[in-house]
């Protein structure tokens, strides 16, 4: 069989089934087509007329533009080995079924880096990035139950070690974000068939070398569609009434904070006001005033806002506000002046980053 696909003898591989009386798993049924080579990849044209034209590929990945860019980075960024290159971009692939909502698509997001190391060490920083990239998705809070790592046995021609971060989705564990060990595979190929050298040049070492490459890829919309399906949910309260809740992790949510005057009157739709006023500089804050304050909580917590801030009669007495926190629905009373150091300590960007 791996002779005949490694010689793409497609009609030897169908004759190869037959004779093995190879069965459907699911049906049992034994009635293939003929074998056919699929296209994995988007082709297009490049040029003003057909008969000009040049075939082109949309690419499957982002890599590609890191790899070609690496000595511009590292020597106009004067950077030292290990470092690592990372970037956000579209790839296409030409999935033969699209499916599962996005988890599989033909046109999707990725979150790439290339982390260029000595050669020699690649298995160390290797290791690293798998415990570094687990811990980062496990500060989200969605589970320790939910993440597992799945180690290739059989690895592409190019790695050394390979492994998948893997989420528990609705329709079960499958992959998140791909860890591997790619030797110098991508920097020898582009140099021999660009004819351009890409090399570091070690200085404490007084050598030119090839750098080794540990890669890190996570598929950006399964990446949101990990958190959205872990955080809706909908909740039994004591009163024996749900509610739906979209628990995002606070640095991810949208919305910071909602500020609600309790009435609209009695001045307390300026108070309100002035408030989201001083917030909004440092957070996305919003506004509502509509309807009874019991089912604003309820919209804000179906749109995943961390903080709702209630402005009532007594603010108008001593400055103080009721901030309700969305997962325990705890209300504490607090100075106004309290409000951006109690909400920043919670959805800071700095903070989250540095629990890890």
């Amino acid at each position: 069989m791996a002779r005949s696909l490694g010689n793409e003898d497609l009609a030897d591989v169908k004759a190869l089934i037959e004779e093995l009386e190879i069965a459907c798993p699911e049906s049992g049924s034994r009635n293939w087509t003929e074998v056919r080579q699929f296209n994995l990849m988007f082709g297009t044209k490049l040029g003003a007329s057909a008969d000009s034209a040049m075939d082109l590929y949309l690419r499957p990945e982002t890599a590609q533009g890191i790899f070609v860019n690496f000595l511009n980075v590292q020597k106009s960024g004067r950077m030292k080995i290990p470092f690592g290159i990372a970037q956000t971009g579209k790839a296409f692939r030409n999935e033969i079924v699209a499916r599962q909502f996005i988890f599989r698509m033909r046109e999707f997001e990725q979150m790439e880096m290339q982390f260029f190391v000595k050669p020699g060490e690649e298995m160390k920083w290797y290791d690293y990035w798998k415990d570094t990239r687990l811990k980062w998705h496990l500060s989200l809070g969605l589970g320790r139950e939910n993440y597992r790592f799945h180690d290739h046995e059989k690895l592409a021609h190019y790695a050394n070690a390979a492994a998948d971060i893997e989420f528990n989705f609705p329709f079960g564990f499958k992959e998140l974000e791909g860890i591997h060990s790619r030797t110098d595979f991508d920097l020898k190929a582009h140099e021999q068939y660009s004819g351009k050298k890409l090399q570091y040049f070690d200085t404490e070492e007084n050598k030119n070398y090839v750098p080794y490459v540990v890669e890190t890829s996570v598929g950006l919309d399964r990446m949101f569609l990990a958190v959205f399906a872990n955080s809706l949910t909908e909740e039994a309260l004591e009163d024996g009434s749900t509610r739906t809740v979209l628990r995002l992790p606070s640095v991810l949510a949208p919305t910071k904070a909602a500020v609600l005057p309790l009435v609209k009157k009695d001045g307390l739709p300026e108070i309100s006001r002035k408030i989201v006023e001083e917030l909004k500089w440092d957070f996305n804050v919003a506004y509502d005033e509509k309807d009874a304050v019991g089912r604003r909580y309820r919209r804000q917590d179906a749109l995943g806002t961390p903080f709702c801030i209630t402005v009532d009669h007594q603010t108008i007495e001593d400055e103080t506000v009721t901030i309700r926190h969305r997962d325990s629905m705890q209300q504490d009373r607090v100075k106004i002046s309290e409000l951006r150091e109690i909400i920043s300590n919670d959805v800071s960007m700095r903070n989250w980053l540095m629990k890890m």
